[in-house]
């Protein structure tokens, strides 16, 4: 993280002692608007005690004071007006103040750097070196930076080279000019009588012998200054294809990757400004080399000389023109990709963006963005350039954009708003593979040209890939796929190949990396959890996570083969858990109320040791989107003996009626959460509040849960009639004040051999049961009013 982004985040008095490092000397406002500039240059490398080095510190005033006129002038807007008045006003003020001793400016903004990493260190309590005045990623800014200086300063010294092979040039022609005059003069004599001829023709035959000597050296001195600038052009292009690798193929790479991941839940892949910043860097430098190179070769036309001069431009030209077209095709980029799980007739959205558009005026003629769904094959043939013109997978509904320049951000982009894929045309599938298996992908492009139509560019970029659904029950499967693909897809890979089996390991932290962006929680899954998760997956009783560290898991045990004795795959099974928490269960999971990834046997031992009520939540093995309690009490059938009682699952469906937190009240057998924490602590804060009066005549019917085998009496808090229901858990004889006969009692017990209740029926009681209590009470129970 940049000092200055920590430095802002300082209080009390350490932010005191930050506000105190600026004045009139150096403005807050210069630190604050070019942060990024100024933690990027290399302060640390000026000697402070040489004079001589003050021609290094004069560079980086004039470049500050560039820079903060750079910054006013792409201000906009009434307040844009304001601020771009005080940053001029800032430009002049530090010019007139360091211009004479500018080692001065040096000596103030260390003083600055130091002291802010020094304040965030204390107040961090960091344990990082101290070496160093950036940390990793500002140093890495730095190397970025400093290289960018490096090629300003070759670009200018190739610029001032080529002033002077011009002026030079110029001379020669005016020499060659004369040169030729005299050669007229000399031809003229031959009609002037001879005396006249002798006496004019020696001092007009030495002038032009001295003309051509000169001629002839100054022809050899052109054509090394040609040469000498051709090998710096070839030095500065070296460079530039260098630093444009750094910048295209890690940086932005990268953050492509991070854009993939946090499709999987990962952090957001952050701003595109300073990749925006960097491209424009790159974008300026080489349209500045690729004018000086044209200049060279008008120059060279102009003057014809023999030698590899020639040759030379052209091979600089060719050179140049590749590298501007790798920077303008690999910027054009998906800001904001599509969905990854894409539905029929469902509106969608996309942002695609030039990064060098503002900077190569592309903007003046704003270009048209088309975008097409391929598939997997389509796309394979695209990046082999074979010709796919028209193909396409689909018909998408307002796919065309005119991409819109945003003068207060810089940015080109194209924003397609309203989206919906009519139609989509499935290729064959291979063996096993499903329709939420199939890939396809969003093909946008676009063609301008640059410099006046001197370049003309078609580009194109492909989106994550996509999963095409038709029907909700799809989402499921398509999302393991986009998973999957997501996780483990490997830079510059052929569309859209993945791994068919990865480690475990690799495994564990995708998935923990989706269970905490779907539950939005900081609690991910421990390795506890992912030791069960590998129990489960590998059919594996061990307990040991080095056993699983080596291991791998196939596309297919992950998600096409169903659990031995399930009718569902590992994946199936914990998108289930993963939605039952998101929709119910995320404070109960974040307050860490819920163990979840146990099994019944795990459960039994952690509960037997326990005093009689301590209860524990965790997820069903056998349904999918399920969640039990399991609490150890006293076997009623068998005195002395205790056992563990495992309630039937829960799901979405149940808590849509009553919630966790409620349910767990109901049940007064339910005393201590595992392993001692009563009940109440924990959940309290969660209880739907007591009901209130009948209004008008009618009352507000709860549903509460009772399992028969522990049911205890729930007298009236009113001591009158009540004004609610108490409904059993499973369909057994409740005792009320009331006897209503609405279901006549059943006196068998509902518990199957595992101590195992079945709620299902249960739900359609009480959904009966409220409807009933719906009703005026006057028209149910003969006149009664509460």
């Amino acid at each position: 993280m940049a000092v200055w982004i920590q430095a802002q985040q300082l209080q009390g008095d350490a932010l005191h002692q930050m506000q105190s490092l600026y004045g009139q000397h150096f403005p807050i406002e210069v630190r604050h608007y070019l942060s990024q500039w100024i933690e990027g240059q290399l302060w640390d490398a000026i000697d402070l005690e040489n004079p001589q080095e003050e021609f290094k510190a004069k560079r980086l005033l004039d470049s500050l004071i560039q820079e903060l006129q750079n910054k006013a002038e792409h201000q906009v807007g009434e307040d844009g007006f304001l601020l771009k008045i005080k940053l001029g006003h800032y430009a002049s003020q530090l010019k007139s103040t360091y211009d004479r001793c500018p080692l001065e400016l040096v000596r103030c903004i260390k003083h600055i750097l130091y002291t802010e990493q020094r304040l965030v260190r204390e107040a961090t309590n960091s344990s990082s070196p101290v070496g160093g005045m950036m940390d990793s990623m500002s140093q890495k800014y730095q190397q970025i930076n400093q290289a960018f200086e490096e090629l300003r300063l070759l670009t200018q010294d190739t610029e001032n080279d080529l002033r002077k092979l011009q002026h030079n040039q110029e001379y020669f022609i005016i020499q060659y000019q004369e040169s030729l005059r005299i050669q007229a003069q000399l031809t003229s004599l031959a009609t002037l009588p001879p005396a006249d001829r002798q006496l004019r023709e020696p001092a007009l035959l030495s002038k032009r012998a001295t003309v051509e000597a000169w001629l002839t050296r100054e022809a050899n001195t052109l054509q090394k200054y040609r040469l000498d600038l051709a090998e710096k052009h070839q030095k500065t292009l070296q460079l530039l294809r260098k630093q444009q690798t750094i910048i295209l193929d890690d940086e932005l790479i990268q953050w492509k990757r991070r854009q993939q991941l946090a499709g999987n839940g990962g952090p957001p892949e952050g701003g595109l400004d300073i990749l925006q910043s960097w491209c424009e860097k790159l974008a300026e430098t080489i349209w500045q080399n690729r004018q000086q190179i044209r200049r060279a070769e008008h120059l060279r036309q102009q003057l014809p000389i023999p030698g590899p001069i020639e040759e030379l431009l052209n091979e600089l030209n060719s050179t140049i023109t590749d590298i501007i077209s790798a920077l303008v095709t690999s910027t054009f980029i998906i800001e904001k990709q599509p969905p990854q799980v894409l539905k029929t007739q469902t509106k969608f959205a996309a942002t695609v963006r030039l990064l060098v558009g503002g900077k190569l005026n592309v903007h003046m003629n704003p270009p048209q963005v088309k975008a097409t769904i391929i598939s997997e094959q389509q796309a394979k043939a695209l990046l082999k350039n074979e010709n796919t013109r028209n193909d396409s997978s689909g018909e998408i509904l307002n796919n065309n954009c005119v991409m819109e320049y945003h003068q207060t951000t810089g940015t080109l982009s194209a924003h397609f708003r309203n989206m919906s894929l009519k139609r989509i045309k499935r290729s064959d599938r291979r063996g096993a593979e499903s329709v939420t298996e199939e890939k396809f992908t969003i093909l946008f492009e676009s063609q301008f040209s640059v410099g006046s139509n001197e370049l003309v560019f078609q580009v194109k970029t492909l989106s994550l890939p996509v999963v095409v659904i038709v029907h909700g029950s799809q989402d499921n499967n398509a999302t393991a796929t986009v998973l999957w693909d997501n996780a483990f897809a490997e830079p510059g890979r052929v569309p859209f190949l993945v791994p068919d089996k990865v480690l475990w390991p690799q495994l564990c932290d995708a998935i923990n990396m989706k269970y905490k962006a779907e539950v939005q929680s900081n609690r991910g899954l421990s390795e506890e959890n992912l030791v069960f998760l590998a129990q489960k997956a590998f059919s594996s009783s061990s307990n040991n996570p080095e056993d699983y560290r080596s291991m791998t898991m196939t596309w297919s045990q992950f998600n096409r083969e169903s659990l031995p004795g399930r009718n569902f795959t590992f994946w199936q099974w914990f998108d289930g858990v993963m939605e039952l928490t998101k929709k119910h269960l995320k404070p109960h999971w974040n307050d860490g109320a819920i163990l979840g990834f146990v099994n019944k046997q795990q459960a039994q031992d952690m509960l037997m040791s326990k005093p009689n009520g301590t209860f524990l939540l965790r997820f069903s093995d056998s349904e999918i989107g399920g969640i039990t309690i399991a609490w150890v009490a006293e076997n009623p059938n068998k005195a002395g003996e205790r056992m563990v009682w495992n309630l039937m699952p829960y799901t979405t469906k149940d808590f849509s009626i009553r919630s966790l937190a409620d349910r767990i009240s109901d049940l007064n057998h339910l005393l201590f959460l595992y392993p001692d924490r009563p009940k109440d602590e924990v959940f309290s804060k969660y209880y739907t509040p007591p009901l209130s009066k009948a209004v008008d005549g009618y009352v507000k019917p709860q549903i509460k849960q009772v399992v028969p085998e522990f049911a205890t009496a729930n007298p009236d808090p009113t001591g009158g009639n009540p004004t609610y229901m108490d409904q059993g858990a499973s369909p057994a004889p409740v005792n009320h004040p009331h006897a209503y006969g609405i279901y006549p009692p059943m006196s068998d017990s509902m518990l199957d051999t595992d101590g195992d209740f079945d709620l299902d029926d249960t739900m359609d009681v009480a959904r009966h049961v409220e409807e009933l209590l719906r009703r005026p009470v006057e028209s149910q129970w003969g006149g009664q009013q509460s």
